[in-house]
């Protein structure tokens, strides 16, 4: 008689594994939600404000963002950020534009203390809906308009489906193009499964928060602590990682090719040179496709280069924004 274990035991064995691993993940890496009230008096204080949007069906959604600088600019700046940031990536820039331009800043839905859609819809379409509903209860007809990664899709999506609204615009290290990446395999997705959901909205390790932010830098030695805690405690406010999970299995990249030829407006193109996530390439290609555009790349900066760098980007956007 064989004393080889019977696959039966080997499978028991293996699913005893499997739960004593969880267990441990659970004990060391569980972080429940956070309520938004527990966040904003450090990430929502002034100059931050609040508004609801109303949403098809009756739903509202919330929807934190900052309007600085002075009122009587008719042309302001909407700035948006890159997928799990938040409108304090522009601080910088904010500080030094606001001084004689109307700046706007947001959190995204899914992203920061705004929070997740009530629709649960991360498409490239609801954000550029949601994006023209904010701008309407701001009562905003002409903007410049600018984004990071993520915020750039939606920027340069929404530029060219709203030509007669976008006087300008601004990209840094932008989404939306299907270019192969130096870290993410081509056509990965994340599933669109409820239970993969459910366990991103419980575990999230510190130590990847922090390796990922510092894998966005060109100089790692940049991320403090507090940075580090801000994508951290934003990331866990109550419904944001489930909601981050949804946006990851919505995107389409390489789906709006066909828009950037309909860019006439002045466009401007920063890149960080040492982008992890989408390569200088992409940047040429924006550049190549939109009829005028100037492109600048950043060599030794990384995928958040207005927030590592934002002396010299904003030097660079400040100097577009004065030829136009």
């Amino acid at each position: 008689m064989s004393d080889r274990p019977t696959l039966g035991a080997r499978l028991m064995k293996l699913l005893g594994f499997i739960v004593l691993v969880t267990a441990i993940l659970a004990m060391a890496f569980r972080a429940p939600d956070r309520p938004l009230e527990s966040l904003i008096a450090r990430w929502g204080a002034p100059p931050s404000d609040f508004m609801e949007l109303k949403l098809p069906g009756g739903q509202t959604q919330l929807v934190h963002y900052r309007d600085e600088g002075p009122r009587s600019d008719t042309t302001p700046i909407v700035l948006m950020h890159a997928t799990l940031s938040s409108l304090h990536t522009w601080e910088g820039w904010v500080k030094s534009l606001s001084a004689t331009r109307r700046v706007i800043t947001l959190d995204l839905p899914g992203f920061g203390l705004t929070g997740p859609s009530p629709l649960n819809d991360y498409s490239d379409e609801a954000y550029e809906q949601f994006l023209q509903q904010f701008l309407a209860k701001l009562e905003i007809n002409r903007l410049v308009l600018g984004g990071n990664s993520l915020g750039g899709e939606i920027a340069w999506i929404y530029t060219a489906r709203h030509p007669q609204q976008v006087a300008a615009l601004i990209l840094v290290d932008a989404d939306g193009l299907d270019v192969p990446s130096p870290t993410v395999p081509r056509g990965a997705r994340m599933p669109d499964w409820a239970p993969l959901h459910q366990l991103v909205g419980v575990f999230l390790p510190r130590p990847l928060v922090d390796r990922g932010i510092r894998g966005m830098y060109g100089d790692p030695s940049k991320v403090s602590a507090a940075l580090v805690d801000r994508h951290f405690e934003l990331t866990l406010r109550e419904g944001n990682r489930v909601a981050l999970a949804k946006r990851l299995a919505q995107r389409d990249p390489g789906s709006h090719d066909d828009l950037l030829t309909k860019i006439k407006v002045p466009t401007l193109i920063l890149w960080g040179g040492k982008d992890p996530i989408i390569p200088v390439e992409a940047g040429e290609r924006f550049h190549r496709a939109i009829p005028g555009s100037q492109l600048q790349v950043f060599p030794e900066l990384g995928h958040l280069a207005q927030e590592e760098d934002p002396v010299s980007t904003v030097q660079a956007a400040d100097k577009f924004l004065h030829s136009l």
